[in-house]
């Protein structure tokens, strides 16, 4: 059977998420994306562990199934702040586990080191990544433990204000439990593949989503061919980088995801690498550092010329979101709009999900249903023939199409802009109410 799966994603009990983020909510949407397995995101907080058990079944299988026979993998995301090397490193993990019983083992085996589960949906700590890996391995050998969008400057493994040069440097020792590594949104396969150190990981991509509506989830996914959908198969086939079962990735152009380029947002400065290092990599309007992107840091530490592809590399499909590619074509700034939607409405209708508009749909059929302009920009994005202007220091890429209205989709970045610069909420020791904003989101 064909697996169309998003693993990483959050609960309404995480920082900065949709109130509304419901199992019914995600399901609903899953389907009109063209997913058929989500991760439940933050199994670690105690109040929607909960709800999962209220709403979802287990068979034995490690999926768990919602009443109308959605599935869903056990899935959470710790951060890891701590000390290393004379340096503040900030790392995020994603952990699969394939019971409810597991995933209350590895809930209680946290609460004894004194992790506070109730504050966040991803939740925070002073563990050690090695020491997290281990903790993990210690309840359940076939837990997983994923680096969460590795490249990400601020909390991931190789993030240019935290992270690592090497995952051994990281996770010493518990290298060897490591099998795989979240490609986010600002990196794709082919950006990672010019590390050779990188080879012996099997690549998977998520959409690590704050909300459930389909400009967000599976945004990113992971495509499988398994016998039966199950836990085990699921991991053995990541595992083992099987290219018969692991068929592909579904990742969004890397200059879409908002830490692809170097950058200062709030002086308006997006730089590529090339450009931020003739500048000493600062900022030329107010001479701070720039906050270095993935595509710098990928370049620092790769060992290979681009276009390199390692034997036994996983495929990937390059897309962004059928809503993007509507907003640009109608020059509209909300990617909610109504008249956006029911666009998109009329597309879902017509093909059934939006994987199967971006991925399969043709040319000739598209036009029945919306303009040409709109139809042509799906198979352009389908064909890797649009531009995107790159995202950069926490401001999201956009599409750029012939013809398209530049002054309204200026305006649109700009208040992206002003958006993502609104000053951080101040952390609190009680959970956050549901939706509670910051400054970061991943």
């Amino acid at each position: 059977m064909k697996v169309i799966a998003d693993l990483h994603l959050h609960s309404r009990y995480s920082r900065a998420t949709s109130t509304q983020l419901t199992i019914p909510n995600l399901t609903k949407y899953a389907r009109i994306k063209g997913l058929n397995l989500l991760g439940t995101g933050d199994f670690t907080h105690p109040l929607w562990i909960q709800e999962l058990k209220g709403s979802l079944k287990e068979d034995g299988t490690g999926v768990l199934r919602d009443k109308e026979g959605f599935g869903f993998i056990l899935s959470g995301e710790i951060s890891s702040i701590y000390s290393q090397d004379g340096k503040v490193r900030r790392v995020h993990n994603i952990i699969l586990a394939r019971s409810f019983e597991v995933a209350e083992q590895i809930n209680e085996a946290l609460t004894r080191r004194k992790v506070n589960l109730k504050s966040d949906g991803r939740p925070i700590c002073g563990i050690p990544c090695p020491e997290l890996v281990e903790i993990i391995m210690g309840v359940d050998k076939v837990a997983e433990v994923i680096p969460a969008h590795a490249w990400t400057p601020w909390f991931s493994v190789f993030g240019s204000e935290s992270g690592f040069d090497r995952i051994e440097d990281c996770y010493k020792d518990q290298t060897k439990n490591i099998h795989a590594l979240e490609t986010g949104l600002s990196s794709t396969p082919d950006m990672n593949w010019r590390l050779s150190s990188l080879d012996k990981f099997a690549l998977v991509s998520n959409s690590d989503s704050h909300s459930f509506w389909p400009w967000r989830i599976g945004r990113e996914a992971n495509i499988f061919e398994l016998k039966s959908l199950t836990y085990r198969d699921l991991l053995s086939a990541i595992r083992e980088k099987d290219p018969k079962r692991f068929l592909y990735t579904i990742e969004v152009d890397a200059s879409y995801g908002k830490y692809h380029f170097d950058g200062h947002r709030l002086c308006n400065i997006s730089l590529s690498p090339e450009e931020a290092r003739k500048l000493g990599n600062w900022c030329p309007v107010c001479k701070r550092r720039l906050t270095i992107g993935v595509l710098h840091r990928v370049e620092e530490l790769a060992d290979r010329p681009q276009g390199y592809v390692p034997k036994g590399a996983i495929p990937f499909k390059s897309l962004i979101p059928l809503t993007e590619i509507i907003s640009a074509q109608m020059g509209i700034g909300q990617l909610y709009s109504k008249k956006i939607w029911a666009v998109y409405s009329q597309l879902i209708e017509r093909f059934g999900s939006e994987f199967a508009v971006l991925l399969d749909s043709e040319e000739k059929e598209l036009k029945r249903v919306v303009d040409e302009k709109l139809a042509e920009a799906i198979v352009k994005v389908r064909e890797g023939k649009v531009e995107i202007r790159p995202g950069y220091d926490g401001v999201y890429g956009y599409p750029v199409f012939e013809g398209m209205d530049r002054a309204k989709l200026e305006r649109r970045v700009e208040k992206a802009k002003a958006h993502a610069g609104k000053p951080k909420a101040k952390s609190k020791k009680s959970a956050p109410k549901p939706g509670q904003k910051s400054l970061r989101e991943f």
